[in-house]
């Protein structure tokens, strides 16, 4: 069978970005199957181009590079650009690839464009994965507020799930949702992957070179910006620095915030709030097994608590217990595996707290460690989930 996704941000384990479409392609190709991904360029991923289309290999999977950058610092317009830019290339392919089945995974959900083609235009089989909640998300994060762009981006995504043939979500909450929103409609919830290849394996990190030391430090890893609540994490770090706790709060990766945040806490001579760039991936693992706990906050919007944010399933393959602050399934799946803690984003001291708490009995990350390490492996492993999702996209059944 010949699979073709467009996916606008596609990375491997060498970029500082999800790697859950080269992962799954590659388990795809293994299976026998022809592979071919369409992308653009994310700040964030290990694509690069020097000319305008490239194509490019990776570990059997096809990726078409279309040489338009991304990236979260671009303002509005120029993000809006880009995606359309990417929209009206990869339809090009959508109208002259040979393939069977069409995959458009979105956001941004202008990427629905060439799989609305392939299944009108083609009369192709169109999945549609649904990565965030989109326009909901964007209109509660304040980013989408005229009345009548709201309304043709309502429109819009309600072609794209009367259009495809199979829907995937990336997690319960956001099956739901859809499920609603598209009665009728096959709904699946793929989560994303536990590399326990990857994360499952010791890596050491030469921690003194950051000021940490082993389980001294709670981890995030991820955008710095509004939608994460760094500030939060930055006046939790200041209790704990006033606590005189050895416990730290380490950032890697970038963003809107950061370099505002990093001019801050210099003012305050804020010593346990630890910034680290963005690294590959394969550098991550080693500052994720050797943490205390992995933070994985979201902004409180409804939205945000369907979620399915790399880092929880790297923290669980990894061993590492995680703290997170939604009201949706991530708080559900924690409480009922013990592998974590929800706590309140509104108050830095419970993080604070919490995390202090856990430095006098370090003995309760250790069994929440093991149990996270036996539910990534039993729930999460990238090959069962690659498995799922390819027996749902050659599903005999067309709508």
């Amino acid at each position: 069978m010949k699979i073709i996704y467009f996916y606008q941000y596609f990375s491997t384990s060498n970029g500082s970005w999800g790697t859950r479409v080269h992962e799954f392609g590659r388990e795809w190709v293994k299976a026998g199957h022809s592979v071919r991904v369409i992308s653009s360029i994310y700040a964030k991923s290990d694509l690069h181009a020097r000319h305008f289309i490239e194509q490019q290999w990776f570990d059997g999977v096809e990726v078409t590079v279309i040489n338009v950058r991304v990236d979260n610092k671009q303002g509005i317009l120029q993000r809006v650009f880009t995606f359309l830019a990417y929209a009206a290339v990869s339809s090009w392919y959508a109208l002259t690839a040979r393939y069977d089945v069409a995959i458009a995974s979105s956001g941004p959900i202008t990427v629905g464009i060439p799989g609305l083609i392939a299944k009108w235009l083609r009369g192709k089989t169109m999945v549609f994965e649904v990565r965030d909640l989109w326009p909901q998300g964007a209109i509660e994060m304040g980013l989408l507020r005229h009345p009548l762009l709201i309304r043709l981006a309502y429109r819009f995504e309600r072609m794209c799930y009367a259009a495809a043939d199979r829907i995937i979500a990336l997690s319960p909450g956001m099956q739901q949702e859809i499920a609603a929103k598209a009665p009728g409609k096959p709904v699946f919830s793929v989560t994303n992957a536990a590399n326990l290849d990857l994360f499952g394996t010791p890596c050491a990190v030469a921690l003194p070179v950051y000021g940490l030391e082993y389980k001294s430090y709670a981890l995030y890893a991820g955008n710095i910006g509004k939608v994460n609540h760094v500030e939060w994490m930055y006046e939790a770090a200041k209790q704990l620095q006033q606590a005189g706790s050895r416990i730290k709060i380490v950032f890697i990766g970038d963003g809107q915030l950061k370099a505002a945040l990093q001019e801050r806490a210099r003012q305050d001579n804020l010593t346990h709030l630890v910034f680290i760039g963005l690294i590959p991936k394969q550098e991550l693992v080693g500052f994720v097994q050797a943490a205390l706990v992995s933070l994985t906050p979201l902004a409180d919007k409804p939205v945000l608590a369907t979620s399915s944010p790399n880092k929880f399933f790297e923290s669980l393959a990894a061993g590492v217990p995680v703290i997170q602050t939604t009201n949706g399934w991530m708080k559900t799946f924690v409480e009922t595996h013990q592998v974590g803690f929800t706590v309140s984003p509104q108050r830095p001291a419970d993080l604070s707290d919490t995390l202090m708490s856990l430095e006098r009995h370090p003995e309760i990350c250790s069994e929440m460690g093991q149990r996270a390490t036996a539910v990534a492996r039993e729930a999460f492993d990238v090959r069962i989930l690659a498995e799922q999702m390819l027996r749902y996209v050659l599903s005999d059944e067309k709508i």
